[in-house]
């Protein structure tokens, strides 16, 4: 719930410089970096941007990009803060290295466009950890810049994104999340279809952020509108694009699981596991945990019994290890699983202390009835 409610005060505002519009070479690397951040080649985007500040010091976009490095990290393990304050740290230095050129120049395109950027991901940060307070201030500031940004360059494609996003979760989120309402009042009326639109508009036309309209409408619609054919639509394009990001990947495959086309999607799993067991970057114990549990759901429906618990016991000590605060729906849902199939195996009493173990998590998706019944079912059998 808190990812769908957090891109509500999102402005990802990337330029199409009108200072550097016509060096080849800033352009290049500007494109070469963004591609390596979707293609997780962290490191190798990391020395790209590197290279922008070293030859465009005085532009904002090489210092914003560079951040855009440690968001993908974030973005890779959301459960894990130890870049949080890093990020932020970054960030705040772009915000004030755009005010030092506002100062001296107030309309000047990129230092608005990459402002506005910056204020939008601290306040996604911000939201994703639940600091709603903090989040709201950074959305309210960021609107303006992303107005007076359009208004300087009306021709720039890319600064629709942040218009898209904008009217579409200022209309979704306050009907599907009525605890987002009180910070409402900050904010203009939304439009979801406008928002569609803009965004569809990006992703088709836009320059540096077509990736990121991509995929916003390919969650969007997945998540939100459950509108599966239009989200796998989206999807395919990110990953026939960037093949080895573990995000795009995973979303196709969740798309064919919502369908019931568990089939199609166990092979997606399957290479998200095994780059997984490779190291392959990205693909950390998150993508695995998640992969082996769709790879145990898959073998448990065609009655594959014994690859299906190899699976789900992978996920079990993926989530034992992963889970800090409280019980994933991966751990809960797993260990339902494996107590049914070991019921199955007649392994009576690894069953029963598999579902009292349910019980002892915190309740999930009716988790508590369904142990219990389970548990019934095998003290009648007895």
């Amino acid at each position: 719930m808190t990812k769908k409610i957090s891109l509500l005060i999102i402005f990802v505002i990337v330029c199409n410089s009108n200072t550097y519009a016509n060096n080849t070479r800033f352009d290049s690397l500007i494109t070469a970096g963004i591609d390596q951040i979707y293609n997780i080649k962290l490191s190798e985007a990391k020395t790209t941007f590197g290279l922008v500040i070293k030859e465009f010091p005085k532009q904002p976009a090489g210092y914003f990009f560079d951040t855009m490095i440690l968001w993908w990290k974030i973005l890779l393990d959301f459960s894990n803060e130890k870049y949080d304050d890093q990020f932020i740290d970054r960030l705040e230095y772009v915000i004030d290295f755009c005010d030092d050129i506002l100062d001296k120049d107030p309309k000047n395109v990129d230092a608005l466009f990459f402002k506005g950027g910056s204020l939008g991901f601290r306040g996604r940060l911000y939201a994703y950890r639940e600091n709603w307070f903090d989040a709201a201030l950074d959305g309210k500031d960021a609107l303006p810049l992303v107005y007076s940004a359009y208004s300087a360059d009306p021709k720039n494609i890319d600064v629709q994104l942040g218009f898209g996003i904008y009217n579409y979760y200022a209309s979704v989120i306050p009907e599907k999340f009525p605890a987002v309402k009180p910070f409402m009042v900050f904010f203009p009326k939304g439009d979801k279809e406008k928002g569609l639109k803009q965004l569809d508009y990006v992703s088709r036309d836009g320059k540096y952020a077509k990736i990121e309209s991509l995929y916003f409408l390919a969650t969007s619609y997945f998540s939100i509108e459950n509108n599966y054919d239009k989200a796998m639509d989206y999807t395919l394009k990110l990953t026939s694009q960037y093949p080895d990001n573990p995000k795009f990947q995973s979303l196709l495959g969740r798309i064919w699981i919502r369908t019931n086309s568990y089939k199609t999607a166990a092979p997606i799993f399957r290479e998200i596991f095994k780059r997984s067991n490779a190291g392959m970057p990205g693909y950390n114990d998150v993508a695995k945990r998640e992969a082996v549990y769709y790879l145990g759901a898959y073998y448990d429906e065609i009655s594959k019994y014994d690859s299906a618990k190899y699976y789900f016991e992978i996920c079990e000590t993926a989530s034992n290890k992963l889970d800090e605060d409280e019980e994933s729906g991966f751990l809960i849902n797993a260990g339902l699983y494996l107590g049914k199939i070991y019921a199955r195996f007649g392994d009576t009493k690894k069953a029963i202390k598999k579902f009292e173990q349910v019980l002892d998590y915190r309740e999930y998706n009716e988790s508590y009835s369904k142990a219990k019944k389970e548990l019934a079912r095998i003290k009648d059998q007895h």
